[in-house]
């Protein structure tokens, strides 16, 4: 199944895609990798899933790549005698370690640690922002605020918190044991990890994880932000999550973050996915708004590995719609004039490696001479991830003996990921390279392709050669 775009598309399943057949037709219109909300979904319920992607996955003979999404700290108040209270702006009213119900005055707050590391002159966010809270005495046990904004509180409502970093880690009881679950199927390639705020964050889940699943670290915390190049360093990927990076932060300084992630993690050769409310209206029309396409447009001109449906795809009512509206989209940017010289523009140095040695110089000679497609082999899928750094506007193919590292390539820029066994030899390297090139629909007899590989073969992390093959009338190599 060849796509006619770079940019990966992640599409979240729910009640509205649980199925093998819809699992099968968002993947046929476009969607190259699935997301499992553990918000919502059960341990009985994930393994299902991964059942039915599996099975999309041998039917269509093209590997998939799944990314299970933990919930991380979902920060709550208490509830209230009368379910709803209303405030007045200016009053004071205190979040406290007492269970009893709240009243106008006062509410619990069942989160000590919230309690302790709250400070005078932090902000508190209640219910997405629409209730704003400043401390003004803190002492370990309750955190008296006055009202800045807002009028109401109800039961249940969540707390942001952007001023605050939280003594506790990024994984909840409940991730420890989504993770375990998730880590037992052997069969999920990704996992995001929420509210990440600092590196050691990350150190935690990898001790655990030892390379079986990639860690994607979801960007939504202020305080992630200030610590960002340590947090690309010690993730796999990066999640652009816009829904409470904007809660937390200034709504009109998201833009500008998303961009400065975007390029961040282009530097360091790390996919990025862009994350919420890309065709929102699309859970109920059938048609996207045009400020959405505009939004999935940004995020495709930035070179965003990856671009990604929530609810569209999870529970709204056009599913499909969505996923294919999205492809178009990508498909049309990425042939815009425009494209290629804003692409040019962002392309960071390459790193004094051999594999960014020997990825540049494939790009370059691949653009020189108008070879249809470069082809890289990659066991630990380091030579893919370094080949898509360089966004060449030539197809690059992956071919990987590991179809663990296939399904993780996935999520990335420009990838069309084959999985092959090892070559034998250099000719036979050369010649299998150049039969997946026609097979796969990149190429035909009378093309040349160029093919890096690592000498010995099979040896994984050793890039170190690049072979020109022209295509023969037999599909194998001419030269």
């Amino acid at each position: 199944m060849k796509r006619n775009r770079k940019v990966k598309i992640l599409a979240t399943l729910g009640p509205a895609s649980s199925d093998e057949a819809m699992i099968r037709k968002l993947h046929e219109a476009g969607a190259d990798l699935f997301r499992i909300n553990m918000s919502h979904a059960s341990h009985d319920t994930m393994r299902d899933l991964i059942v039915r992607i599996r099975a999309v996955e041998t039917a269509c003979g093209r590997p998939i790549g799944i990314l299970a999404d933990l919930q991380g700290p979902k920060l709550r108040v208490g509830k209230f005698a009368a379910t709803t209270v209303d405030l007045v702006q200016g009053q004071s009213f205190t979040l406290d370690d007492n269970p009893e119900p709240g009243d106008n005055t006062r509410v619990f707050l069942p989160h000590p640690e919230i309690l302790e590391s709250v400070k005078p002159g932090h902000r508190l966010l209640i219910d997405d922002g629409k209730l704003f809270l400043r401390a003004e005495k803190c002492d370990g046990t309750s955190i008296v605020c006055t009202v800045v904004s807002g009028t109401k509180i109800s039961d249940r409502k969540g707390v942001s918190l952007p001023d605050t970093l939280l003594t506790s880690g990024a994984l909840t009881p409940k991730d420890w044991a989504d993770l375990d679950a998730v880590l037992a199927t052997n069969e999920v390639d990704w996992v995001a990890l929420s509210f990440i705020q600092r590196p050691e964050d990350l150190a935690d889940v990898r001790k655990v994880t030892r390379g079986r699943v990639g860690l994607m670290s979801k960007i939504e915390k202020p305080q992630a932000i200030e610590r960002i190049d340590e947090i690309i360093e010690l993730s796999d990927a990066l999640m652009v999550a816009r829904g409470d990076l904007g809660v937390e932060m200034p709504l009109e300084s998201v833009p500008g973050l998303q961009k400065q992630l975007i390029r961040a993690c282009r530097r360091a050769g790390k996919p990025v996915v862009v994350a919420t409310q890309m065709l929102e209206s699309m859970i109920t029309s059938p048609v996207p708004t045009r400020a959405e396409v505009s939004d999935v447009a940004t995020a495709v001109f930035e070179g965003a590995d990856a671009i990604m449906l929530s609810a569209e795809s999870a529970s709204g009512q056009y599913p499909i719609e969505a996923v294919s509206t999205m492809a178009s989209i990508a498909h049309t940017i990425e042939r815009d004039i425009h494209y290629p010289g804003i692409i040019y523009a962002q392309r960071p140095q390459p790193e004094a490696t051999g594999a960014d040695a020997i990825s540049l110089a494939a790009r370059q000679i691949a653009e020189t001479l108008k070879l249809t497609a470069i082809v890289c082999y990659t066991s630990s899928g380091n030579t893919g991830l370094r080949a898509s750094r360089e966004r060449p506007e030539v197809p690059i193919i992956a071919l990987s003996p590991v179809i663990q590292t296939a399904r993780r390539l996935s999520v990335v820029w420009g990838l069309h990921c084959v999985v092959a066994v090892d070559a034998s030899d250099l000719d036979d390297m050369v010649n299998r390279a150049c039969r997946i090139v026609v097979d796969e629909g990149f190429g035909r007899p009378g093309d040349r392709v160029i093919i890096s590989a690592g000498v010995p073969l099979g040896t994984p992390g050793a890039t170190n050669m690049l072979r020109i093959a022209y295509i023969g009338s037999d599909g194998l190599s001419g030269i």
